[in-house]
């Protein structure tokens, strides 16, 4: 299989299996964060709410395209981790999912609400820096860029959805403030007895859009790992998207080198020198190979992963000279750099249909199952009273919209985080800081803040181990 020997074909698939079982875990652990208030307040059986919520986490992965994937591939720069031998694909990937999985099955035993995505960024970044202190290595193990801005959409979305909550609460009851709207949306739901019809189709909508913006960003994250996999093991099939049309290609190079060599490097450090005339040299190059070829496929497959390295440093390196000061470009000139840059960058960053259709089923089939744990801290154990019709509307709106907008922007966030800060926004917003159980918000807590250290340090490990094995 793909010109690999029986041992290496196996390990590919056991790679490629993990990987489906990282999204089928994080199925049956994020799913709370959807169903838990449909559950809570009456407004769906269980079964029913957890079947509804996997069609439409599948559906989300299905149409969610790839911005969020391609972040978590560009997080790793696989360009400069992988060499000729095998065995250190295999190590990269092995740990990743090692990590990964055994923190999120770890997590969800104890009903912990713990990040599926700060797991596997985590995991990510140890590996990065594990490769760092290897004799090997060579160049930037960590893209840092697309790492500080993954870390600020982790941090913020959170926070977001707390104080938006409150926000959203507070607004809900000064318009519905002595109606008798007011005692249905704020008091206790009657046990086993459904709310009202309109309150039900408001709760059963919310729950609908956190299940599909929870496909769109986490089953990307699945997508991004799977691509890993395939550019690390067997890039000569992989690296390039064998369905793109290079036609344009020189084109869009040639524009970008026309603005690069007007560059004047003579205020530059060295190493932004060596950067602008390696970047030089790799524009030439990829434009002589597109030049040369009518389809992808015409590049001999020894050459792929040579062309996917250089057309992804070449990106990296002028998104890193632009935005210093000694180099003055017009605004045209990095609009120019920008819009070609992406017609570029499109024959690296794809997913074979197939990848997306996986991943989807693994999302949409782990969602189904092991929900109660993770239903039941959220549902009962944030707050200090039982969940409102308002507050789970609230929470599970606000927390839609966040991974949405998310999503959209290319950025991984946590689900489980949005919406267990939402829970606690709702509650905070009802009773005042009082009304939070302090034993859940601390485990919660403690668990965000140890979650990428702890998987850092074991997914660099974990690499340097099976490194040395292989």
């Amino acid at each position: 299989m793909f010109d690999l020997d029986l041992s290496y074909s196996a390990l590919l698939l056991l790679c490629l299996f993990a990987a489906c079982a990282f999204e089928f875990v994080n199925g049956f652990h994020d799913t709370a964060n959807a169903v838990a208030t449909v559950i809570y307040t009456n407004t769906l059986k269980p079964w029913a709410a957890v079947m509804w919520s996997g069609l439409w986490n599948f559906l989300g992965v299905l149409t969610g395209g790839i911005a969020v994937a391609m972040g978590i591939v560009n997080l790793l720069p696989v360009e400069t981790l992988v060499d000729q031998n095998i065995g250190h694909s295999l190590a990269m990937i092995m740990a990743l999912l090692g990590t990964a999985i055994f923190w999120n099955l770890l997590t969800w035993y104890l009903g912990i609400p713990c990040s599926s995505s700060h797991t596997l960024i985590g995991s990510i970044l140890g590996v990065g820096l594990a490769y760092s202190v290897l004799p090997e290595a060579v160049g930037d193990a960590v893209n840092w860029s697309k790492a500080q801005e993954i870390g600020l959409s982790l941090l913020i979305s959170p926070l977001f959805g707390f104080s938006v909550t409150i926000i959203l609460m507070y607004f809900i009851r000064s318009i519905t403030r002595k109606t008798p709207m007011e005692d249905t949306l704020f008091k206790e739901p009657k046990k086993n007895q459904p709310p009202p019809i309109w309150v039900r189709g408001i709760l059963f909508f919310t729950c609908t859009l956190v299940s599909f913006f929870h496909g769109q960003n986490d089953g990307q994250k699945g997508v991004g790992l799977v691509m890993l996999i395939l550019i690390g093991i067997v890039p000569a099939y992989f690296a390039l998207d064998t369905h793109f049309d290079p036609i344009g290609l020189p084109s869009s190079l040639k524009k970008i080198e026309q603005v690069i060599v007007s560059i004047d490097s003579s205020t530059l450090s060295q190493l932004d020198k060596k950067k602008l005339t390696e970047t030089i040299a790799m524009n030439a190059k990829l434009q002589t190979v597109f030049a040369a070829i009518t389809s992808v496929e015409d590049i001999p497959k020894e050459k792929k992963f040579e062309v996917r390295k250089h057309v992804m440093l070449m990106d990296r390196n002028i998104n890193s000279l632009i935005k210093k000061e000694e180099i003055r470009l017009s605004i045209n000139e990095k609009g120019i750099i920008k819009k070609e840059l992406k017609k570029v960058r499109k024959i690296a960053d794809y997913s074979p249909r197939w990848v997306i259709v996986m991943i989807s089923l693994s999302l949409g089939l782990g969602t189904m199952i092991g929900w109660k744990r993770i239903v039941k801290t959220i549902g009962e154990k944030i707050g200090k009273e039982h969940l409102t019709y308002a507050q789970g509307a609230s929470a599970e709106l606000v927390a839609s919209m966040t991974i949405g907008l998310s999503s959209q922007f290319g950025w991984p966030v946590s689900t489980t985080h949005v919406l267990s800060s939402g829970i606690a926004g709702s509650m905070v917003a009802s009773k005042g800081v009082k009304n939070l159980q302090p034993d859940t918000i601390r485990n919660i807590l403690i668990a965000w803040f140890l979650t990428l250290p702890v998987v850092m340090i074991m997914g660099g490990s974990l690499f340097l181990l099976f490194r040395a094995i292989f």
